[in-house]
């Protein structure tokens, strides 16, 4: 819900969402039905107080934009009761008061104006269910004004605690900031994953080719780390991500621990694959377990590989008991995910800029999600948004982990309302990262100087695309696709250095990462030979090949440890 500019909210609550302007109206107006504002309670006595967040709708009532400004009244606690009769209205009635009732059955007019004609100065109504907009008609507008608004029955319960009965509350909506500075930490963070994971990737790849080249089996294992992905694979990847969407969005209760425990082990593995190539270079970190026969350690792993997993998985079992700890979980959580992010870059693979486009495309259904879906749920929320940060009628209130998340930054109270954490889903960070990952295996096929993998990077992933994202999030004040921005900007600019390099053929197809081009002898320092010269005859491949073999033999003593180290890199 946006809480926009007070001065528009008159004429746009009246306008009507007309069936055949529906994708149009989803993409370019979000309807100000309802705004966040803060409750300032305090004690009589004490000068000190406390912010809580309120929902309300200045169609009844507008609210000051400054806490000085607000009018400071004692609340009248009668939540025992709903207050949808007169007999409910206490002898006296609620002279210059602010009464403070549950929601009940009867009509938000019908509160307002009981507590209006009874002297009240406004209305705080307790709900237990989500926060809506407390909506009446025109006529009704214009009869009251007092400003009513909703409170959550959690706060109300933290009121009560923590304030005695002479309790003050002042009304106040402050003015959100337009952008806020975490979305400077959330550009930097995906910035660098997508960067080092398609640096990293890509280098991996022309280690594995050098090595195939000497005949080494490191190649070969490589080969069994990495995962080729067919149209086949995208398709159902991406019937799975909807139906797993919407039963997250209807039992997401019941799915939400399965979520986390699978992040818990997934982003260990990712934390030791990242922390793997360092630790093996310590000097100290070279000793084996002893001859056993038990299982899994039949093989004698290094005894710093054993302790490295144990440390991943204790830095993932932490972030699950801690996971909310709003202070300082997210620090864990973003680590473990951008680990996670860099282990999928590295493993998962795109075999041609054809995939690349069909994988991108058919992505870009979180625009469904996102934009359409508010006008099919009942709660009139979108479903991607609700599942991302999570219901707020959860009764585990459980978050999902798959996202970067860091708090708000700014110094408006209004921080405190709704989601106090901006977000980012590992998702926008994956898809367009796996053609930043095919961008530099190309440059390297090509031995460019890393201008496919420099332009979707910098150019246009981030530079531009994830920008453009949040200037949309900022104009629009609601959760945005960012794959609708980050598609569009890596494709057409990946498609644009093709086309200006006369290179698009071999960059839509993918031509050298077959294997009847891959055999063909290549080295780190050597250009290809051009393909106008002709396929290779069986007697020049034979020559070529025996000094390769030869060379490789007499450094087989100094080259065998390098090999491993290209692979575990």
């Amino acid at each position: 819900v946006d809480g926009g500019d007070n001065n528009n909210n008159s004429h746009k609550l009246d306008t009507m969402r007309l069936p055949e302007t529906l994708l149009w109206a989803a993409l370019f107006i979000h309807e100000v039905v309802g705004e966040y504002g803060m409750a300032h309670f305090s004690d009589r006595e004490k000068s000190n107080g406390k912010d809580y967040c309120i929902f309300f709708n200045s169609q009844w009532a507008r609210l000051p934009q400054d806490l000085h400004k607000a009018s400071r009244l004692q609340i009248y606690d009668l939540t025992t009761s709903v207050l949808c009769s007169p007999s409910e209205v206490p002898e006296g009635g609620f002279p210059n008061r602010i009464p403070m009732v549950l929601r009940g059955n009867c009509t938000f007019y019908e509160k307002v104006r009981l507590a209006q004609i009874n002297g009240a100065k406004g209305l705080l109504i307790v709900s237990k269910d989500r926060l809506t907009p407390p909506a009446g008609n025109k006529t009704q507008y214009e009869e009251i004004d007092i400003p009513v608004a909703l409170l959550s029955y959690s706060d109300m319960l933290d009121i009560s605690k923590t304030f005695g009965k002479a309790r003050l509350v002042a009304m106040y909506a402050p003015n959100e900031p337009v952008l806020d500075y975490n979305m400077v930490i959330i550009f930097l963070m995906a910035v660098g994953t997508v960067a080092v994971g398609g640096y990293w990737a890509g280098s991996r790849d022309r280690k594995k080719r050098y090595l195939k080249l000497k005949r080494d089996e490191a190649a070969e294992k490589q080969d069994e780390e990495t995962v080729d992905v067919s149209p086949v694979m995208i398709c159902v990847f991406v019937v799975m991500c909807c139906s797993m969407l919407v039963l997250l969005y209807f039992f997401y209760d019941y799915l939400a621990i399965w979520v986390i425990a699978i992040f818990c082990v997934a982003s260990s593995v990712g934390l030791h694959s990242c922390l793997w190539p360092f630790v093996r270079r310590l000097p100290f970190c070279k000793c084996r377990v002893p001859q056993n026969n038990l299982p899994y350690l039949q093989k004698r792993p290094q005894v710093s590989a054993l302790l490295l997993s144990a440390f991943c998985l204790g830095v993932s079992l932490t972030w699950m008991v801690f996971r909310n700890e709003d202070e300082w979980a997210w620090v864990l959580q973003d680590a473990l995910g951008i680990a996670f992010c860099l282990y999928m870059l590295k493993t998962v693979r795109l075999p041609t800029f054809k995939a690349c486009t069909l994988l991108l495309s058919v992505l870009i259904y979180d625009v469904f999600f996102v934009f359409i879906t508010p006008f099919l749920t009942n709660s009139g929320e979108s479903i991607m948004v609700e599942v991302a940060a999570g219901p707020s009628d959860s009764a585990t209130h459980e978050k999902l982990p798959m996202v970067l998340k860091v708090p708000r930054l700014n110094s408006s109270p209004l921080a405190l309302c709704d989601r106090p954490f901006s977000l980012l889903g590992f998702g926008d960070i994956l898809v367009p990262g796996l053609l930043v990952v095919y961008c530099h295996r190309f440059d390297i096929l090509i031995q460019s100087s890393r201008i496919y993998f420099v332009a979707c990077t910098v150019g246009a992933h981030y530079g531009v695309g994830l920008l453009v994202t949040f200037v949309a999030l900022a104009v629009m004040q609601m959760g945005q696709p960012a794959l609708l921005y980050l598609v569009p900007c890596t494709l057409l600019t990946s498609l644009a250095v093709a086309l200006c390099r006369k290179e698009l053929p071999q960059f839509w197809t993918g031509s050298g990462f077959v294997p009847a081009i891959a055999l063909a002898p290549i080295s780190c320092t050597q250009t290809a030979a051009p393909p106008t010269e002709g396929p290779l005859t069986p007697k020049p491949e034979a020559e070529e090949a025996e000094p390769a073999e030869e060379k490789a033999q007499e450094a087989a003593p100094q080259e065998q440890p390098t090999a491993e180290n290209e692979e575990e890199e």
